[in-house]
């Protein structure tokens, strides 16, 4: 795997980044382009002369190729045209949803207000599995053409190649860790099969999901958007393991109910998704150092000691598989 360069967007002053706007969109900004929080992206709210906002979303080069990024500007399209609610991008004057500037792909979404997703009850949680199901009927109509697919002999194993590849894991280590997420792979690649893999969102914990007043639940940022099993979209909400969050889990299943069949028999893919999501975060976290995100960083992040208790909270989650087995 070719580790990408680290990203410049020194390109992104916001003189630069309010002629794109006006330029993509044809109308007058205002003097106003306030960078907004993003560990990925450089994400800016840009003013416009209605007095109104949008919001300019340009990706990390080298992170998604302009096919993949198109992949998620689409499926947000299509939600938004299936009247599931979303924040879709908004077209140029040609109609396109994905732009340039400087070599750096960017998207144009209109600003959204609302609050971040309370601690739910019962009834949220049923809201909240109605919401999932008709986002995965929408995600179950074709394929993207490239992205990500989480299965252990896939992203795990490109997750694993660009830590190892990174620099970030000590000499004496190294070999440790690979084996141990090698392992991890081989014992749970076999649950995976006959699984059926659709559109998800990939990333949905309660951070993602905006609660705007008189309009319900809306689904943010689909930068980690991929192809995997429906039960990615349920287990990231759940506030404890399974066995520890029934209530909850059937509440959003009843309400997935209501639109699709949910796949009960996937529930046993949560543990193993939970492996590998310890490796998509370290991952993430070693593109974070390679582009000079330390404050964005754990202190400590990258130490002998950290990569130490990396590898035991792996053998712990092996174990967690095994006894769920």
């Amino acid at each position: 795997m070719h580790l990408p360069e680290t990203a410049d967007f020194s390109h992104l002053t916001p003189e630069a980044v309010i002629n794109a706007v006006e330029a993509v969109l044809g109308v007058a900004c205002a003097n106003i382009c306030r960078p907004l929080n993003s560990y990925i992206n450089r994400v800016y709210e840009v003013g416009l002369d209605d007095g109104g906002y949008v919001i300019a979303k340009f990706y990390r080069p080298g992170r998604w190729d302009e096919t993949a990024l198109q992949d998620e500007l689409d499926f947000l399209a299509e939600l938004a045209e299936a009247e599931v609610p979303v924040v879709p991008p908004l077209p140029g004057r040609t109609g396109q949803l994905l732009h340039e500037l400087g070599h750096t792909d960017f998207a144009i979404f209109p600003k959204r207000g609302g609050r971040p997703l309370d601690e739910p009850n019962s009834n949220t949680w049923v809201q909240l599995g109605r919401l999932l199901a008709r986002m995965h009927a929408v995600g179950a109509r074709h394929r993207p053409r490239n992205r990500i697919t989480l299965h252990p002999h896939h992203s795990t194993r490109l997750h694993l190649e660009y830590i190892l590849q990174s620099g970030t894991l000590p000499s004496g280590l190294a070999r440790t860790y690979e084996k141990i997420v090698a392992e991890l792979a081989d014992l749970t690649a076999p649950e995976f099969e006959g699984v059926e893999m659709l559109r998800i969102h990939g990333d949905c914990h309660r951070g993602n999901i905006l609660h705007r007043p008189g309009e319900g639940f809306h689904l943010l940022d689909f930068d980690d958007m991929a192809v995997g099993p429906a039960v990615q979209d349920v287990w990231m909400l759940l506030p404890d393991r399974l066995r520890a969050a029934r209530f909850e889990a059937e509440c959003l299943i009843e309400g997935y109910e209501t639109f699709l069949p949910f796949p009960r028999e996937s529930l046993r893919l949560i543990e193993p998704l939970r492996a590998m999501r310890f490796l998509h975060y370290t991952a993430w976290c070693a593109r974070q150092k390679a582009d000079g995100g330390f404050a964005r960083l754990a202190p400590g992040w990258g130490t002998t000691d950290f990569w130490r208790q990396e590898i035991a909270d792996l053998e712990r989650q092996r174990q967690e598989i095994l006894d769920a087995s």
